[in-house]
């Protein structure tokens, strides 16, 4: 036992000597480290007291908490009831509910009818084909492709009733960094002589191309001119478009198309026979038939506007 202390106490002899030349040494510090040690710095202490700390250490070793462990915070709810959140109370069924057919049961759908479901949803097929009667103006499946003799496919005219004819083709041409592009645009008028009738404009590097491009564009603008028992309007009416401006006004039967321009070109291909047109603005072709379509937009049956109205179409002149 006196070996023992004898010797402790040389070791804190040694320890205060070595303290007083030099920095503490770590050996026998007492001072747990923080989970982050930047934070904060262990407070000085004596060489006795490190000397018997060091001895309580070597008998009971004491837990150094981790950075995880201090960040943790357990919470406990008292009042909480796990059976009553996962609890679950389904609606009752009604006396009078019935449980719908399976997807799988019934007779099969035929392919008329599948075809005509596709096409209330989608429109008509690309077949160009229509099972529900609609009216398809532009279908490239409907124009029969020919093998020429150099390999390029020919395309015919579409059969569609409509007939096409080129209001104006003008050469246009493209700045670029290269230099200029050289282009041809082309405007069509198509119509069936039966009350329907189209502009269209189409642009591309050859004059044919052109033309195709601008009757299919055409066939998508279609529109329905209200014509009465005299091939006529029913009423007066001016549209504009741009700088041009167009009067349309009915005429008395034998009188004909009294029109100049592209405003003729789309009356006559509408199918009407007696009508008075005239251009107030700019004398721009494509201008002017669009702004004939605008003011064929604006004219109404007698029987629309008595139906719209709820009275009788004799009471309209009333």
């Amino acid at each position: 036992m006196a070996t023992s202390l004898s010797a402790l106490s040389s070791l804190c002899t040694r320890t205060s000597l070595h303290h007083h030349h030099h920095h503490q040494s770590p050996f026998f510090s007492t001072t747990l480290k923080p989970p982050f040690p930047s934070l904060s710095k262990p407070p000085k202490s004596s060489p006795k007291l490190k000397c018997q700390a060091e001895d309580e250490q070597q008998t009971t070793p004491i837990p150094i908490p981790t950075p995880v462990q201090a960040q943790i915070d357990t919470i406990y709810y008292e009042n909480a009831d796990p059976e009553a959140i996962d609890t679950f109370d389904p609606p009752e069924v009604p006396d009078d509910f019935v449980e719908p057919p399976s997807f799988d049961e019934g007779p099969e759908e035929t392919e008329e009818e599948i075809a005509a479901a596709y096409e209330e949803l989608y429109g008509p097929a690309y077949s160009g084909i229509s099972v529900l009667g609609n009216d398809i103006y532009v279908m490239d499946s409907k124009v029969e492709k020919k093998g020429s003799e150099f390999g390029v496919e020919k395309k015919d005219r579409v059969n569609d009733g409509f007939e096409e004819r080129v209001v104006q083709v003008r050469r246009v041409t493209k700045v670029v960094k290269g230099g200029k592009q050289l282009h041809f645009r082309a405007v069509v008028i198509v119509g069936d002589k039966n009350g329907r009738v189209g502009v269209g404009v189409g642009k591309a590097t050859e004059v044919i191309p052109a033309v195709q491009k601008s009757a299919t564009d055409a066939r998508r603008n279609i529109i329905t001119v209200p014509l009465t028992k005299y091939s006529t309007f029913p009423h007066r009416a001016d549209g504009d478009y741009g700088a041009a401006k167009v009067m349309l006004r009915p005429a008395s039967p034998g009188s004909g198309v009294l029109a100049g321009g592209s405003v003729r070109d789309v009356l006559e291909m509408a199918g009407v026979e007696n009508a008075l047109g005239k251009q107030l603005g700019s004398n721009n072709a494509l201008n002017n038939a669009r702004a004939t379509v605008e003011a064929i937009l604006q004219m109404r049956q007698f029987s629309e506007v008595a139906r719209d109205r709820g009275i009788p179409m004799e009471e309209l002149w009333k």
